[in-house]
């Protein structure tokens, strides 16, 4: 038994610190995902970026070796973004926060050959100082945004394309935008810049608001994200802002619709819960190659990724089981297809999965479609190796209740038009739900004694499963 997920992203040693920039590249024929992440490989080593990648689906992922470690004084390498090369070359640039004795500034690497950096696992490559290999295949190219502009301590950054038109988002990209944050932890602030070539980058100014966010951005934020979708109800191409707050302990992810306009944020649609389990923080998007300027065909969906921490940033990722049994710490959740639909996004799994599913050799998945009228629900329990329930998820056309069973369930609303359906995916220590045709997800980590054996599920009152899949190779009941 191992506690060790088989689809999500893992560290293979040491403590994952989050998703640090993702990447997908190829057709429809063949795409190639590459996550890179940050994580120490040992508790008081330093920060870094590793680097898995996956062929054809999002869930096969092998490690390739780490990408950026610290050099020449720095403490850490923290996360940032990745983006198709701005010099449209083929290549990959690679935007991330190096900590060191003066603070931080954003910086940039540069990958030429993006195959290589899977294709020198077995060379002789040098060491860092906590044992690492580092590929061959990234350069430095250096600072990019240091102090300046009224604003030091830069940090986290974000990079999308920019607008050829700021009040014509059909007219296709120029340029870069970065969403980074500025200023010290205890005032943290977001902050706009642009580009025309991805290297020399100005200072817009500090996030704005236009209408009222619904979030206080206090000393808690940390590392906010911005992607693009169309609304399938209006059509308009919206901003979506990401913003991870610190509450009570534990980071609270939620999203703000809306459009940016050089640094000024016009709110449509105010803060909303963008994960509502245990354990979800840092929403990352995922890039694509840079695109023809009439090209926003890829603002039709996002494929998003998070964080699966059982600790805060003040909590301490070696209390979790697998550490002391297996040497390893905190997860990415899987990539989530996300669409924009009358002001609210909806995830579900990205394509591929129940096909992943069933090439693992511990992970289970159930999906139901059900009719739930008022005072009825349907059970699903996740049964540990005696096939005792190690978490019971509850769904009653009104809630989606998930719990583990530590006196700390999570409920997440739904509403009368939502779809009275339901899917879940137990892989290693993870649990993610998603509900309601999309509009709930819940990610938790849990840890079942002697791992998942299966999934029950039953109905009460006059709740009723039309049809049900099962999918995995541990046994479902």
């Amino acid at each position: 038994m191992t506690f060790r997920p088989e689809l999500h992203v893992t560290a293979e040693r040491g403590i994952l610190e989050g998703p640090a920039g993702v990447i997908r590249l190829g057709g429809p024929e063949h795409r190639v995902w590459h996550m890179f992440y940050q994580y120490r490989p040992t508790p008081d080593g330093a920060s870094r970026w590793g680097h898995d990648m996956s062929e054809g689906d999002p869930f096969s992922w092998f490690e390739c070796n780490d990408a950026i470690a610290p050099t020449d004084g720095e403490r850490h390498i923290r996360a940032g973004a990745v983006v198709g090369g701005a010099e449209s070359d083929g290549g990959v640039d690679m935007y991330f926060t190096s900590r060191g004795p003066e603070g931080n500034t954003i910086q940039l690497a540069r990958v030429d050959d993006v195959d290589a950096l899977c294709e020198d696992l077995d060379e002789d490559l040098g060491e860092d100082l906590d044992g690492a290999a580092l590929s061959a295949a990234v350069s430095r190219v250096g600072v990019v945004v240091g102090d300046g502009g009224g604003f030091t301590n830069f940090r986290s950054p974000c990079v999308i394309p920019g607008w050829s038109e700021l009040d014509n988002r059909a007219g296709g990209h120029t340029g870069w935008l970065m969403l980074a944050v500025a200023g010290t932890t205890d005032d943290p602030q977001p902050v706009v810049l642009s580009s025309a070539d991805g290297r020399e980058w100005r200072v817009d100014g500090a996030l704005e608001f236009d209408g009222d966010p619904g979030i206080d951005l206090d000393a808690s934020l940390v590392a906010p994200r911005l992607i693009r979708l169309r609304d399938e109800v209006d059509g308009e191409i919206y901003d979506v802002l990401f913003i991870t707050v610190e509450r009570g302990g534990k980071d609270i992810a939620s999203y703000i619709i809306g459009k940016l306009e050089g640094n000024r944020f016009h709110v449509v649609t105010p803060s909303q819960l963008f994960d509502y389990g245990h354990d979800f923080t840092r929403p990352r998007n995922t890039n694509y190659p840079r695109a023809a300027a009439d090209d926003l065909q890829r603002y039709e969906r996002a494929y998003i990724y998070g964080f699966m921490t059982n600790s805060g940033r003040a909590g301490d990722p070696t209390r979790e089981p697998n550490w002391e049994a297996e040497g390893w710490a905190n997860a990415l959740t899987l990539p989530r297809r996300v669409t924009l639909q009358h002001g609210h996004l909806y995830q579900v799994p990205a394509p591929g999965l129940p096909e992943a599913v069933d090439l693992a050799q511990r992970a289970l998945m159930w999906t139901g479609l059900c009719s739930i009228p008022a005072g009825s629900d349907i059970v699903a329990e996740v049964l540990d190796a005696a096939g005792e329930p190690a978490a019971r998820i509850t769904h009653d056309g009104q809630h989606i209740v998930l719990d583990r069973f530590d006196g700390e369930p999570k409920t997440a609303p739904l509403h009368d038009e939502d779809e009275d359906n339901i899917t879940i995916i137990v892989d290693g220590s993870t649990l993610e739900v998603y509900a309601g045709g999309g509009s709930v997800a819940m990610s938790s980590r849990f840890w079942p004694a002697g791992g998942a054996s299966g999934i029950r599920t039953r109905t009460d009152g006059d709740a009723e499963i039309f049809s049900e899949w099962r999918r995995g190779h541990a046994g479902t009941r």
